[in-house]
């Protein structure tokens, strides 16, 4: 299959799903972690505009734990969001749910790269349930 020219946007996500494949499943990374619901929302850079909400259950054995979303904007250059130290300490500190915003810091084109930020905002809320704790 022809994967087209490399472009600074391909070859970052190709380097940011490699990191994610890689990484330990959740039940292995938090086994105390037995469900993980998670609710986001997609707005413009002044945080007005909502371009998509969405909620989805995810399977511990099976997601990663390098947590990660795609920007919506199909031009960003080196931007997403990573949910990954929000859980983790999420479920350092046992916490039944979470909520936060993230701002993309990629370029907002591969022609404004070292030139305009994307900054476009992610708005989540992780529920979190916890297993038993054993040896206590």
């Amino acid at each position: 299959m022809n994967q087209g020219k490399p472009t600074p946007r391909k070859d970052y996500r190709k380097q940011e799903s490699q990191r994610a494949q890689e990484s330990a499943c959740l039940s292995k990374k938090f086994p105390e972690l037995k469900s993980l619901t998670v609710e986001f929302g997609y707005f413009g850079r002044e945080g007005q505009s909502r371009n998509r909400q969405i909620k989805y259950t995810v399977n511990p054995d099976h997601a990663k734990s390098v947590f990660r979303l795609d920007c919506p904007n199909a031009e960003c250059v080196c931007g997403d969001f990573d949910l990954s130290d929000a859980l983790t300490q999420a479920v350092a500190a046992r916490q039944p749910t979470v909520t936060g915003e993230l701002n993309c810091q990629g370029w907002i084109s591969k022609t404004a790269i070292d030139q305009t930020h994307c900054h476009n905002i992610l708005r989540y809320k992780l529920s979190l349930e916890y297993g038993i704790l054993s040896g206590n």
